[in-house]
Order: C-alpha cells, then sequence, then structure tokens
C-alpha cells in the first residue's frame, strides 16, 4: 500500500499547481467539523474545493477538546465565522459506550484508560446538538460564529440540518 500510495503522490506532483498561491486561510471562512470515517468525502459531499475551508476530523465527528481547539484557532487566526458540524447515519462511534470500550482495553493491555473521554454516540441527532451546545458554551467560543448541525445519511449522499 504505501508503494501504491507514494506511485500516487508522484503523479500527483507532476500534474500539481502550487498550492502556495492559496491562503492559508479559508476562502469561503468555513471550518468543517466531521468524522473520519472512510465512505465521507467532505469536499465531495459540500461542494467545497482547495482552500475554502478548514476540514478537522476525528472518530464520530465529535466535539472533543482538540476539535474545538482547532475551531478557536481556525476562527481567531484564520478568520472562519461558520462552523459546520458533520455527524452521519451508520456511524462505528453508536456501535459501543464509554464502559465497553473502557472494559476492552483494560483486559487487552491490563491498563487504566478512564482519563479518555470515547465520546460515543447513542443517538446521532442527539450527538449533534450535543456538540453544538458543548462548542456554543465554551467560553473561548465567539458568539458571532454561526454554528450549523448536520447529519448526513449514508443511504442517500443527502445532508439533513439539525436544529
Amino acid at each position: 500500500m504505501k508503494k501504491e500510495i507514494l506511485d500516487y503522490n508522484s503523479r500527483h506532483a507532476d500534474e500539481f499547481i502550487s498550492a502556495g498561491s492559496l491562503s492559508p486561510n479559508p476562502a469561503r471562512k468555513i471550518a468543517v467539523l466531521t468524522c473520519m470515517d472512510a465512505r465521507l468525502d467532505p469536499a465531495k459531499l459540500t461542494g467545497l474545493a482547495e482552500g475554502d475551508a478548514h476540514v478537522i476530523r476525528n472518530a464520530g465527528g465529535r466535539a472533543s477538546e482538540d476539535a474545538i481547539r482547532s475551531l478557536i484557532i481556525s476562527h481567531e487566526l484564520m478568520g472562519t465565522d461558520q462552523w459546520f458540524i458533520i455527524h452521519h447515519t451508520d456511524c462505528g462511534m453508536e456501535n459501543f459506550d464509554k464502559e465497553t470500550m473502557e472494559d476492552l482495553l483494560a483486559r487487552k493491555y491490563e491498563k487504566d484508560n478512564r482519563e479518555i473521554d470515547w465520546l460515543a454516540i447513542a443517538d446521532a441527532r442527539e450527538g449533534v446538538l450535543e456538540d453544538i451546545r458543548k462548542i456554543r458554551e465554551h467560553p473561548l467560543v465567539s458568539n458571532r460564529i454561526s454554528i450549523f448541525g448536520f447529519l448526513y445519511h449514508m443511504s442517500t449522499g443527502l445532508l439533513e440540518e439539525i436544529v
């Protein structure tokens, strides 16, 4: 797999038009927080192009402390003023809870792992609302930022706004 990736990159570099002409600030002043699921392509499902937005990905697209840190940097240093929180149906984060993950890893590695918040999702729609609330209530998040929540439907490719 490494060779395939490097071969592709070599072909890419041959056709590459320097991204150096793009500003590091997102052209559309957008940041997207979404899941790392390999089936999701945030650019394709939103119509964003290279240089349009910051895209932050993690398991579940959750508003972890690190994701919020990235969003704040995106706004304060790079000028984003609209944040899109996109969860999706059929997410692996819905297949376990905090205790299941802790027990699994404690048995496997014989180590305590309770300091990690696994941010499992019990209900996809409620997860979007929970993350919006968590972000909005953070003391360093400006009230000038518009925050939108969506659920991406894996079976149809459609975004459903969650309000």
